[in-house]
């Protein structure tokens, strides 16, 4: 009976350590994959053998077994399993390489509000008018209850009524109660007006030493002194001695808040704000080759900044446009005018309102009187036509049932033959790109290669598909005449004039000229004769293509008649 309840016992403890060898390959196996057949482990940790032991039920069973070995490989213990009084078989319980409980999956945490987004460096938007908006973030220590924050380094063309002030850390608890601008800036003629009433020292340019009340400091400075009042011409004055800086006076242009804050520590203030004084315009360079009819563009930005402060590591913006602006009257202390001071990158263009924004793709530091040029814009092989242009006619500028009816009224024998480039801003041409209002100046290549300048002309701001014409100058060797020939009254309400026009090419190769006539002395006009065909080009336009032979003349001639 002894024996036999020794067997069933034995028997319970190889079915648990059985157990536990299934319930933890189990295991194992879920946190490894076995790789492809054919396919080579990459990164697999080097497999140990099991290490085998021998020992008996009762060391198994009384936990009396030493292995005096750490169980960090797979281990196999063998052991005598008694089946009969007659039978002792040997069985193998295989424990594998204790593991690691899995890691338990992290819980997704969720998301830490954020109260504000704090935007490092400066913002800067400049327009076309003289006008930029300065966004800039700054942080401020702050007491509980009321504080006084100076804010300086501020531009001195600001416009202190466009200033807004918001908290990006606690936009709620933080008000602004009060703002100050101040601008009496530290000046010798401010100085003198400050101490006007109180004693000052000065030296003359010949060495004169004078003490006395200072009366007046405008203009010129009167001093009272025990010998009596003396006036000093303030050209003369070599230096002048004050005995402290007087209240009120500081160096530089100065925002003082009166804040509120709901409870104390540091928080971010955002701080937009106008200026005058920064603007732009685009400046173009042109390549042309005429022997392609064809021109490379390069478009540059020129940024001015007279503002009276410097613009550190800014993300700059241009736009582009004609924004109606209300005039500000601007302090007086800050109505200078100065002067001037003396990389492309990749800008961003994308349409704004009703305007075109241009974003400058990395940090630009704008320093005060300073002029700045970034590449914007480029486009190569762009087709263009130069053309040779006569406009003797005056233009008309009458009313419905009147009449210019001074024969003499619209001579204009001397005008040049105007040269013009036209190109059309459309990606069919090679460009189709939004052009700023800014300058064109056009160069060509000459025999040695080197680009020359051959004329400029300033063109508006100009969308995708609108042709664009610039007047380069007036030709050398080509000359117009412009000749009225016949002038006659048909009735009271009725004008009949011929006129005639000759062209002469100078130049070795053949031209052709433009011929634009205005008839220009009533609204009513028909054109009776002419010599050659041509182009209405509106009501009271006419125009035409005139080939001028090299070294030769063309002429032609219409009569007209005018009735109102």
């Amino acid at each position: 009976m002894r024996r036999s309840n020794r067997f069933y016992l034995v028997l319970m403890v190889l079915l648990l350590a059985l157990s536990l060898v299934v319930t933890m390959s189990g295991l194992a196996e879920s946190e490894t994959e076995t790789p492809d057949e054919g396919e080579e482990a990459v990164g697999e940790e080097t497999v140990v053998e099991p290490i085998t032991i021998t020992a008996s039920v009762e060391e198994v069973l009384t936990d009396t077994l030493d292995v005096g070995i750490e169980l960090t490989t797979p281990v196999t213990i063998t052991a005598p399993l008694v089946v009969s009084p007659e039978v002792t078989a040997t069985e193998e319980i295989s424990l594998p390489l204790p593991l690691e409980p899995p890691e338990e999956p992290e819980a997704d945490e969720p998301p830490v509000p954020t109260l504000y987004t704090v935007t490092p460096g400066i913002e800067l938007t400049v327009y076309n008018d003289s006008l930029a908006l300065v966004k800039e973030v700054r942080t401020l220590q702050l007491e509980e209850g009321s504080n006084v924050h100076r804010y300086s380094d501020v531009p001195a063309l600001i416009d202190p009524t466009s200033v807004q002030v918001g908290s990006l850390s606690d936009p709620q608890g933080l008000t602004v109660l009060e703002q100050n601008y101040e601008y009496d800036l530290v000046s010798g003629r401010s100085l003198t007006q400050k101490y006007v009433d109180q004693e000052i020292s000065l030296v003359t340019e010949n060495g004169t030493a004078y003490s006395g009340t200072l009366l007046s400091g405008d203009d010129d400075l009167i001093l009272q002194s025990a010998s009596g009042v003396q006036i000093i011409s303030r050209e003369r004055v070599q230096e002048i001695s004050f005995p402290a800086l007087p209240e009120g006076l500081i160096t530089r242009p100065t925002l003082v808040w009166l804040l509120h804050a709901a409870e104390a520590g540091e928080q971010d203030v955002q701080v937009t704000y106008l200026t005058g004084g920064v603007g732009w315009e685009a400046d173009y360079n042109l390549l042309y080759r005429p022997e392609s009819d064809q021109l490379d563009l390069t478009g540059w930005v020129t940024l001015v900044n007279n503002s009276g402060a410097s613009y550190e590591e800014a993300k700059l913006k241009l736009v582009a446009g004609d924004l109606n602006l209300e005039p500000k009257p601007m302090p007086m202390a800050v109505m200078e005018t100065r002067g001037i001071g003396g990389g492309a990158t990749a800008v961003e263009e994308r349409s704004f309102f009703e305007y075109h924004l241009y974003e400058i793709g990395r940090p630009v530091t704008v320093r005060n009187r300073q002029t700045k040029q970034i590449q914007f814009a480029s486009a190569n092989g762009v087709t263009a036509t130069k053309t040779l242009v006569y406009e003797a006619s005056p233009q008309g500028f009458v009313t419905k049932g009147s009449a210019i009816i001074d024969p003499g009224y619209g001579s204009m024998p001397d005008t040049p033959v105007r040269v013009e480039l036209t190109f059309q801003n459309e990606s069919e041409s090679g460009m189709g790109l939004p052009l700023p209002a800014g300058t064109m100046r056009v160069y060509q290549a000459d025999v040695d290669g080197g680009a020359e300048l051959v004329g400029e002309d300033r063109i508006e701001h100009t969308p995708r598909g609108e042709a664009v014409t610039l007047y380069l100058g007036d030709a050398f060797d080509v000359v117009g005449e412009h000749l009225q020939t016949a002038f006659d009254q048909l009735g009271e309400r009725s004008i009949e004039e011929s006129y005639r026009v000759t062209l002469r090419n100078h130049k070795a190769e053949d031209i052709e000229v433009r011929v634009i006539e205005h008839l220009f002395r009533a609204q009513d006009a028909e054109v009776r004769e002419s010599s050659m065909e041509y182009e209405t080009v509106d009501a009271s336009t006419i125009a035409y293509q005139v080939p001028v032979a090299a070294d030769g003349q063309a002429v032609i001639s219409y009569t007209v008649r005018y009735e109102w």
